[in-house]
């Protein structure tokens, strides 16, 4: 790992600390270290380590972490700085009121099913498919998360950006091309390096009891259809236009297929899982290049990656 030497400043309050197992902080349970990992208190906290460790994060560039979901880190580590920004980036409340629709404002550090959650118990509803997102709303804001019909940005009205120095700027929709798990910022200067830090989300107002009952039932369909009793990264695969990923997997025959302790689910196609931990990032990841393979061979068609691989692969730290 690379040498740096980094204390904390007067003022932080968060908790820095050096290489880092990734592994505890990612949901497949997999991967190496970061070269070091800072938790902030809140968001004055987290633009403070921005401003004030610039040397630091020179060396090594920040990597924003929100729940690990979509995330894999190879086994020779990160050179990074990993900003983990659950629980600190966790503030939740309601806002401004436009006749029938409320706002609600969500830091980046709050977990989707949480505000799912709020929203219902407000009152509001069309927030339910959020509980079936396992990330954060910083994770759902960077890919335009979705499920059951529904994407994130659908209900975004405005987002909090940070930038490398600390800055907050406040941002629109319009600032941004967003599609089918895909976000990318266009409508301001290009080469700022950001990011989401917040969100000012929309809901109509319906019947809150009726928004709970639907978010047991997504629970409860998710339970049913994916793997959630092992270490698992949601799904791995973008959908094709006008198919199924996990259709095209199955149709290969790779359900339960494995390579070292990864393993393709037999719950789901799309879903890959790590049971007990025992799988390494290079298991995972060359079972993810195995399914490529295959499915392109057989159904012609070149399944894209959903989860973020990133760092050196073993022996290359």
């Amino acid at each position: 790992m690379i040498q740096v030497n980094a204390t904390l400043g007067a003022g932080l309050r968060g908790e820095l600390r050096r290489d880092v197992p990734m592994a505890r902080h990612c949901t497949w349970r997999a991967g190496g270290c970061a070269a070091y990992a800072y938790r902030p208190a809140d968001l004055e906290d987290l633009s403070l380590f921005l401003r004030s460790h610039a040397e630091l994060l020179r060396v090594a560039p920040p990597l924003f972490v929100g729940l690990g979901s979509n995330l894999l880190v190879r086994d020779g580590g990160l050179r990074a700085t990993a900003i983990l920004l659950h629980p600190g980036l966790g503030g939740l409340r309601l806002g401004a009121v436009e006749g029938e629709r409320v706002q609600v404002l969500a830091q980046a550090g709050v977990a989707a099913p949480k505000l799912a959650r709020f929203a219902a118990n407000h009152g509001l509803v069309q927030a339910e498919f959020l509980a079936g997102i396992p990330g954060t709303v910083g994770g759902a804001l960077c890919m335009n998360a979705g499920c059951y019909g529904s994407e994130t940005w659908q209900y975004v009205r405005a987002v909090q950006t940070m930038e490398r120095t600390g800055a907050i700027q406040v941002r629109e929709p319009a600032d941004f091309a967003i599609a089918y798990r895909h976000v990318r910022a266009h409508g301001f200067a290009l080469g700022i390096e950001a990011w989401f830090v917040a969100a000012v989300f929309e809901f109509p107002r319906g019947d809150g009891a009726e928004a709970r009952a639907r978010i047991k039932d997504l629970l409860a369909r998710r339970v049913a259809s994916q793997p959630l009793d092992q270490p698992n990264a949601g799904s791995v695969f973008r959908n094709p236009p006008g198919d199924f990923a996990a259709r095209l997997i199955e149709s290969c025959g790779l359900k339960g297929f494995a390579i070292g302790g990864a393993r393709v689910s037999e719950k789901h196609a799309n879903f890959i899982v790590n049971p007990g931990g025992r799988g390494s990032a290079t298991d995972i990841e060359r079972l993810i290049e195995y399914v490529q393979v295959v499915v392109e061979q057989q159904r012609r068609v070149r399944l894209q990656t959903e989860v973020r691989i990133v760092g050196e692969s073993a022996g290359e730290s």
